[in-house]
């Protein structure tokens, strides 16, 4: 009699296309095994969070997720033709943040930092997060939109904040995960979304994906 076949074994890590320390926090929070596929020193990888002309936040951050999945692709396949690097599941996200439809990147410098602070001063914006998931044969993809409110700020409290260099490389110029969260005074959502990867969805993609978890 015919041993039925054995499934396919969860795979054991995945490849992360991201430089945020927080992503890589997030992913060991549920037990996500990882190594890092980073852009090469001569790719152009701020390039990609170009915005369009008349994008909404949520068709940004989803094609610059796409865009950062298609060139981690090409990376992994030279890096598999050069090296031997294993074969397995990547994984990459965007982050954005909007004001109405007003999408408020990565901060240039202290100025556009204490602007951006400023407009989000006791108005509610939402915190945008793409997840795209390549299987090794199809993509998987996810979107967390969270709402989140920031009381009002006072001028020497953006000032200090934007001096402790904090909200360089952040979109809207900050982090809940740092002392700013002590002027969030309500969220709608995914707290980890805001940091940057939404867990619940991630790990969705990720199971379907064959990636083993901790639970």
């Amino acid at each position: 009699m015919a041993r039925p076949a054995a499934a396919n074994p969860p795979h054991a890590f995945i490849w992360l296309a991201s430089q945020s320390p927080r992503r890589r926090e997030l992913l060991g929070q549920i037990g996500v095994s990882h190594q890092l596929l980073l852009p090469e020193p001569d790719e152009d990888a701020e390039a990609l969070e170009a915005h369009e002309p008349g994008e909404t936040p949520a068709a940004y951050v989803q094609r610059v997720t796409r865009l950062k999945l298609q060139a981690a692709r090409r990376r992994l396949q030279a890096r598999q033709s050069a090296l031997g690097v294993p074969d397995a599941p990547i994984l990459c996200a965007d982050t954005t943040v909007a004001l109405g439809r007003r999408i408020l990147g990565k901060p240039a410098d202290a100025g556009e930092a204490a602007a951006m602070l400023g407009a989000l001063s006791g108005r509610t914006h939402r915190v945008l997060t793409a997840v795209a998931v390549w299987t090794g044969r199809r993509t998987l993809h996810a979107l967390s939109v969270s709402r989140v409110r920031m009381a009002e700020l006072p001028g020497p409290v953006i000032d200090a904040y934007v001096d402790s260099g904090e909200p360089y490389g952040k979109a809207g110029s900050y982090g809940i995960q740092g002392p700013i969260a002590g002027w969030i005074a309500h969220i709608e959502g995914s707290h980890s979304a805001i940091m940057g990867l939404p867990l619940h969805e991630t790990a969705q993609l990720l199971r379907r994906a064959g990636v083993r978890l901790a639970l």
